[in-house]
């Protein structure tokens, strides 16, 4: 699903996910002095604000994705980026500060024990943080591409049954992985659109569930989604917005 091109995701996802990085660093506040680590960096949307904010070299961001690493770290060249999986962190026990996870819990192969590693690469008194599009409730970018391929197949769940993509869910994880004093909120995101088709094009890109389910259809069905998408957004140019659940808590 995320073996592809950084520039593919960019299209796909990025959009999306550099704004919301926006939010996220506004929440948790990195301060100068402080170490952070990024989990599941992607091609480094939120890596970027945080050597903006910190500097390279307070910045360390891990991803299971070769391409994705890469080019974060031709991006990012003096900040320490290395393949590897949340559920594997290569750090030492209270290495970081602040150690985050963006549009990746729920892509986590066990949430649980990728927030726990999260809380055992972090400092005592440090902050753990993680976010996840609301896609249970239909609010996620991707919402109006699922709602239309239920309408073709009802028993489509798309993204909206992975963990932590409803309210209370992040939570819940957080809690199961042994972290206490949990803190959840929403942000918001809004992006214009031009034409149907820009909006359309990048899931033809193969990127993520919704990508790799294009991909598979046959002609027919592919093209009844679309229009069925077409049917459900506003005549362009148009606006949508989309909301995801952050949850925070102290080590």
């Amino acid at each position: 699903m995320f073996d592809v091109a950084a520039e593919s995701y960019g299209r796909f996802m990025g959009q999306w996910s550099e704004p919301l990085a926006d939010h996220l660093v506004s929440l948790v506040a990195p301060e100068p002095g402080q170490r952070v680590l990024d989990v599941g960096c992607g091609p480094g949307a939120l890596t970027g604000r945080l050597v903006e904010r910190l500097g390279p070299e307070a910045v360390a961001a891990v991803d299971p994705s070769a391409p994705f690493v890469a080019a974060t770290r031709a991006r990012f060249p003096g900040a320490d980026v290395r393949e590897a999986a949340a559920e594997s962190l290569p750090y030492d026990d209270d290495t970081f500060d602040l150690c985050l996870a963006q549009l990746v819990v729920h892509f986590m192969a066990d949430p649980v024990a990728g927030l726990r590693e999260m809380a055992r690469v972090t400092r005592p008194g440090g902050l753990v943080a993680a976010s996840v599009w609301d896609h249970g409730g239909g609010r996620g970018p991707l919402s109006p591409f699922w709602s239309a391929v239920r309408s073709l197949r009802p028993g489509e769940s798309g993204e909206s049954s992975l963990p932590g993509s409803r309210e209370h869910d992040l939570t819940r994880l957080f809690a199961e992985a042994g972290l206490t004093g949990v803190t959840e909120t929403e942000q918001g995101v809004t992006l214009g659109f031009p034409s149907f088709e820009a909006w359309w094009e990048p899931y033809t890109l193969g990127v993520g569930p919704a990508g790799a389910y294009v991909g598979r259809m046959a002609p027919k069905d592919r093209d009844v989604v679309r229009e069925r998408c077409r049917e459900r957004l506003p005549a362009p140019p148009f606006e949508l917005s989309s909301w995801a659940w952050t949850a925070t808590a102290r080590v």
